[in-house]
């Protein structure tokens, strides 16, 4: 399973316009159902964190509404994404209730 972690920070006023487009992320990957893919984001106010997990390659790149996320990224970032794949550790359980 390959992790992905992804820091950035929008610009002030953005935020709102930023969530928005990521909800539609989850609203797409929701129909998608991509197998063997974990993905969550958080925010704190203009800062945002992405932590992804995939069994193979990321299905993202084939999620129109992250293109349409990607395409102005740079554009309403403050700072720039830093995105880290060297995790100390991760565990996921096989195990289903």
């Amino acid at each position: 399973m390959s992790p992905a972690l992804i820091r950035y920070r929008v610009k002030p006023g953005r935020a709102e316009e930023n969530a928005d487009l990521v909800r539609a992320v989850y609203a797409e990957l929701a129909e998608l159902s991509p197998p063997g893919f974990r993905y969550a984001t958080f925010q704190d106010g203009d800062a945002f964190t992405h932590v992804a997990f995939a069994d193979d390659e990321t299905p993202l790149q084939n999620v129109a509404a992250f293109q349409r996320f990607q395409a102005g990224l740079q554009e309403r970032c403050a700072e720039p994404p830093q995105v880290r794949r060297d995790p100390i550790g991760s565990y996921v359980s096989s195990a289903r209730a």
